[in-house]
């Protein structure tokens, strides 16, 4: 199934090319706001998934492309990424310990928004692509054998990040934390739609150009030791997000107009528009092609605008 807010945040269903609309049948979730009644039909999917499904079988809906999609999942109430979990096309001789960082919950954007590059020194913006585990039920102090059974589903997910900002040994929050750079969607995926989330193939285009392409077979740390891991830290609610990580391969500057599209197979296309008043360039290039020629550092270099290196 294919869950998903659209216009003022009704609940939708995803049936082929229509949305059909599911709100009514989920009014007696208590809420404040759409963060409140996604996180609540999570936890409490078995109680109504017989009636979506059936809704959504009716057929009665509306054009996908006749909406404004927003982001399924507004405000989660843990963002947790996974750090350095690829193994670069096994490139590498061995796993980084595993490690994590959190983005902040009002940093996500969904579908058609606008990640705003900001009026900050940083070396370089990049958008990492990464498949998005979504989480079923309160998990804490999990196994890995019993991981994936706290799985609700999967999403797109865009991993911003302003990088070289000082500093360099406390980067994290400053570097991915920021308003808008967190962008999901278009919908969130139940699990039983992929059949094997350690062989879904990712890319990410920029400007119709493909620069990220690999599989999540290259994961370095699986996505229930992830699981097994962040749980031992700290508690996973219903409709908390983990960021499995990226193949830092096709990493390359985000510039003012851009128009980044993800796909993780199965996942729909996430598109979002960037936005750089500042109207700052770097060189167009992937980190790969830079690691090719030799060049250092891995990302590409500044050419004109403020903050820009003097020549």
């Amino acid at each position: 199934m294919k869950i998903l807010f659209f216009d003022d945040f009704k609940l939708g269903v995803l049936n082929g090319d229509q949305i059909v609309d599911v709100s009514g049948l989920v009014e007696d979730i208590p809420m404040v706001g759409p963060h409140d009644l996604i996180n609540g039909l999570i936890a409490n999917f078995d109680a109504y998934r017989d009636k979506l499904e059936e809704a959504a079988a009716s057929g009665a809906g509306v054009p996908l492309d006749s909406v404004r999609l927003r982001a399924p999942l507004p405000r989660p109430v843990n963002i947790v990424c996974m750090a350095v979990n690829y193994m670069e096309d096994g490139t590498l001789p061995e796993p980084a310990p595993i490690n994590a960082f959190t983005k902040a919950s009002n940093s996500v954007i969904g579908p058609g928004d606008t990640m705003v590059l900001q009026d900050i020194p940083a070396t370089v913006f990049e958008g990492e692509a990464e498949l998005g585990v979504v989480i079923g039920k309160r998990c804490y102090q999990v196994s890995q054998e019993d991981a994936m059974d706290y799985v609700f589903g999967y999403i797109n997910f865009i991993d911003g990040s302003a990088r070289g900002l000082l500093p360099p040994a406390n980067f994290f929050f400053q570097m991915k934390a920021r308003e808008s750079f967190t962008p999901i969607g278009p919908y969130l995926v139940t699990k039983d739609e992929i059949d094997d989330p350690q062989k879904v193939p990712v890319k990410l285009w920029v400007n119709g150009n493909l620069l990220q392409n690999f599989n999540t077979d290259d994961m370095a740390h699986s996505i229930k030791r992830c699981i097994e891991w962040i749980s031992h830290v700290h508690t996973l609610e219903p409709g908390d997000i983990i960021a499995t990580g990226t193949n830092h391969g096709g990493l390359n500057p985000f510039h003012d107009g851009d128009v980044v599209e993800l796909e993780c197979e199965g996942m729909g296309k996430l598109s979002i528009n960037i936005q750089d008043d500042l109207k700052r360039t770097w060189e167009r290039t992937t980190r790969l092609e830079r690691k090719n020629k030799g060049l250092e550092p891995p990302h590409a270099p500044q050419l004109s605008g403020k903050y820009a290196p003097e020549k």
